[in-house]
């Protein structure tokens, strides 16, 4: 099929054989799972994962791929036309995991949605095992760094809170066409297993993440002045930035202001 990349959806496509195997690898698909496919493009990562699977789901936003991959009537295919940020997760998840199946999301993510569909995931990690995504290398560094380090964000704490995550693999610019302007990165997510923060507390978490980061050059005195009547912060943390600040000790600022 000859399809022109469309900007507005944020098209690249993989064509990179080495790149494909690695991601595939990651993915580990076997026939007992179920396998959700973000944005599936000409196919590059769907032919080898349905060659290793009973059932394969595609969520796709770009009508002609839709007509595409429905004309093509693959065995075992199931195309949905939907836009991911606004797609039920949870309830797909729900659906395939009632027998016990293991749910995985997967895909090269368009870049100019990438983090809102990363939070609008997170309402559905207890039901999904694993995802594994490819995205802007500077995203993934965000999501994966450490307290203390540059890249450390309101993106890194909220996603480690949530998930234990590694990066699996670069990917440079000439894996695709068209090529990108910027380097990316595959991550995989695993829900952490010691995630307990109820609704009110992850909401108080958003509040206080997004307060520690709203400016990032200022110390903690400041940013998070109107908590000072409801969390207690050390000496050197009120002198301290927002990226300072360990994960774990946020989840402990939230489960106080939610108490």
């Amino acid at each position: 099929m000859k399809h022109q990349a469309r900007k507005r959806f944020g098209q690249n496509f993989l064509q990179d054989s080495g790149v494909i195997y690695s991601i595939v690898a990651a993915i580990n698909p076997d026939s007992n799972m179920h396998i959700m496919e973000i944005g599936p493009g000409l196919g590059a990562l769907t032919r080898p994962l349905l060659s290793n699977l009973d059932h394969l789901d595609l969520l796709e936003i770009d009508r002609d791929l839709v007509a595409y991959w429905k004309q093509e009537d693959l065995k075992g295919l199931n195309v949905i036309e939907g836009d991911a940020l606004q797609y039920d997760f949870l309830g797909w998840a729900k659906a395939k995991s009632s027998g016990g199946a293991s749910c995985k999301v997967v895909g090269n993510l368009p870049y100019n949605i990438s983090s809102p569909l990363l939070f609008h995931l997170v309402s559905a990690a207890h039901v999904i095992d694993e995802q594994v995504f490819m995205l802007q290398a500077e995203v993934v560094e965000r999501m994966v760094s450490k307290a203390g380090g540059s890249e450390f964000s309101r993106l890194s704490v909220m996603l480690q809170a949530r998930y234990d995550m590694e990066l699996v693999l670069e990917v440079p610019p000439e894996a695709f066409d068209p090529q990108p302007k910027v380097n990316s990165a595959v991550v995989r997510m695993i829900p952490r297993q010691d995630f307990d923060l109820n609704d009110a507390q992850w909401r108080a978490l958003e509040k206080v993440v997004a307060a520690a980061f709203s400016q990032r050059r200022k110390m903690l005195r400041t940013n998070l002045s109107s908590y000072a009547d409801r969390i207690t912060l050390s000496e050197s943390e009120l002198k301290a930035r927002a990226q300072d600040i360990s994960v774990e000790r946020y989840v402990e600022w939230a489960k106080t202001l939610a108490a």
